[in-house]
């Protein structure tokens, strides 16, 4: 009886380990949307600096790895862990350079496959052109070079690794609990229409789907815009939220006055305008999106009622 037992525990455990291996670095909130779609085909294991958060990793199905990208000797275990990667996590918060993924690049193992999660801002500021992924980098603040930088690391590591990678470039991402509501509340100011500014969006359940599809089928040394439909100014993105929770649309402003009303960095979102084309998607990899744009999102979370405030 006790073999029967023992041949009846060892197929689900064999199942589970044969499957191939992937690791994520930098499971956050678009990590943990992502572990769903990605835990019937892998292994996962999933990376975190911090050990409480080992127990929800482990109920959402992934294997936690304690590791720290500030740490380069914690990064040991990671080495030859898992042929693929998704590499999510942000740069440190100073510097020219990003020694996080640095860092990881001295780990990862050769012919592997990696999707680094980037940003748009590394454009800078385009003055509202609308483009595809063969315009160059312009990064204009510390931010965006340091994601500039973990892009050319791992190019490299790529090259000489004989390792595919691929960028996803993403620009301001919303989710029912990722929405500016506290802004509006407290009645923060926005440009004015003649100064404002073009941005873009993608949900965050979209993102997901998206780093999901870019793991099977996007091309080698590829960039891709991970951006909506969504063709709007930053004051016409507050004012639609507005409207869908039935708040006041943000009193506008000249720049000069938002100067020093506002912080630093959120001035600097607001002095760069730019609208990323999203057909390399659509065509190369079959990307439909959930939520086309801001306004279908805002419906059906809205219709929903699962709409709540910003946490941070």
């Amino acid at each position: 009886m006790m073999k029967n037992t023992v041949n009846k525990m060892s197929a689900p455990t064999a199942h589970r380990l044969g499957r191939p291996r992937l690791l994520i670095v930098g499971c956050g909130d678009v990590g943990m949307r992502l572990l769903p779609l990605l835990c019937n085909s892998f292994r996962v294991f999933a990376v975190t600096s911090q050990p409480e958060r080992c127990a929800e990793l482990r109920a959402a199905g992934a294997v936690p790895v304690v590791a720290d990208l500030d740490r380069p000797h914690s990064l040991r275990r990671l080495a030859g862990l898992a042929p693929t990667i998704v590499h999510l996590a942000p740069p440190q918060a100073q510097g020219e350079q990003d020694r996080r993924s640095r860092n990881l690049v001295a780990i990862l193992p050769e012919h592997a496959k990696l999707v680094y999660i980037s940003t748009s801002g590394v454009y800078g500021n385009c003055g509202g052109a609308q483009f595809d992924e063969t315009r160059g980098v312009n990064p204009q603040n510390p931010r965006a070079r340091r994601r500039v930088d973990a892009e050319q690391a791992l190019r490299a590591w790529a090259r000489r690794s004989g390792s595919r990678l691929s960028i996803l470039r993403v620009p301001g991402i919303y989710a029912a609990d990722r929405l500016p509501i506290e802004r509006l509340r407290k009645a923060t100011p926005a440009l004015n229409a003649a100064e404002d500014v073009y941005t873009n969006h993608i949900h965050a359940d979209d993102l997901a789907r998206l780093i999901a599809r870019a793991l099977f089928s996007a091309q080698p040394c590829r960039v891709y815009h991970a951006v909506d439909d969504s063709d709007m100014k930053m004051g016409e993105y507050f004012d639609t939220v507005a409207d869908a929770f039935g708040l006041p649309h943000p009193p506008r402003q000249p720049r000069a006055v938002l100067q020093t009303q506002v912080s630093t960095m959120l001035l600097s979102f607001m002095s760069e305008s730019r609208r990323l084309s999203n057909k390399r998607i659509k065509a190369e990899l079959g990307f439909r999106f959930r939520y086309a744009d801001v306004p279908a999102a805002l419906a059906a979370i809205t219709a929903e009622q699962i709409g709540g405030p910003e946490t941070g």
